[in-house]
């Protein structure tokens, strides 16, 4: 219990003192995962609609590989990132390696096929409703992806939303991937696996605490910015 109230208080001076390295280490969080929920989600929401109007040989192959997909081990993801990534990788001439670019591609290929799960299962149901009415309409499928992905998009936003609060979290392949260099590629939850390794566990549980709350106030913003609850009520 000490530990917990010892983590608590120190969360508490962090962010009442603002201080500048949890400052520099919650937005280079945010700015790496909402970066890879947005690539995210400009690939897998339309390969989620796609795979909901589409009809084609081995169908039910390719939903269940991408479910499977969902469950990737990050430590793995971060390894083959890193793999390619590294001077003698494919892509090493670039120099991504350690770096936050690194970082949001392990993180786009860990979010991407659970994003997209979610989103074909939301664009099916939404699917089923107007099968007819866009059939009957000729709409080309392009259309109809289009039609679905905007009047499915508040349930869309819950898929983005899963998509964060997964991203947010990651340690695996981020410390792969990134190195966890101060100033650089360290983000809340390889700082939190750094200060626990150190024996520092009431600041580790601070920053555990601040990304707790950082995750909440995102959700938060975006269902207030979207006006969902407003929206419910009427």
């Amino acid at each position: 219990m000490l530990e917990i109230w010892e983590g608590m208080k120190a969360a508490g001076w962090l962010i009442v003192s603002l201080d500048p390295d949890l400052i520099e280490i919650a937005g280079r969080s945010l700015v790496v995962t909402l970066s890879a929920v947005f690539i995210s989600c400009l690939i897998a929401l339309p390969l989620g609609a796609w795979l909901a109007v589409s009809r084609y040989r081995f169908r039910r192959v390719v939903i269940a590989v991408l479910n499977a997909l969902m469950g990737l081990p990050p430590v793995v993801v971060g390894l083959f990132v890193y793999l390619l990534l590294s001077r003698s990788g494919p892509f090493g001439v670039f120099g991504l390696l350690f770096t936050p670019s690194a970082m949001i591609i392990a993180q786009v290929i860990i979010l991407t096929p659970l994003i997209a799960s979610i989103a074909h299962q939301a664009i099916r149901d939404l699917w089923a409703e107007y099968h007819d009415l866009l059939i009957s309409l000729n709409t080309t499928r392009l259309q109809r992806i289009r039609t679905l992905l905007w009047d499915g998009r508040r349930a869309l936003l819950t898929a983005a939303l899963a998509g964060f609060g997964r991203g947010i979290g990651e340690v695996g392949a981020i410390m792969i991937v990134g190195g966890n260099i101060d100033h650089v590629t360290r983000v809340m939850t390889t700082a939190i696996a750094l200060e626990t390794s150190k024996g520092d566990f009431a600041l580790a549980i601070g920053l555990g605490l601040v990304l707790i709350g950082l995750a909440l106030a995102v959700n938060l913003a975006i269902h207030f910015l979207s006006g969902t609850e407003v929206r419910d009520r009427w």
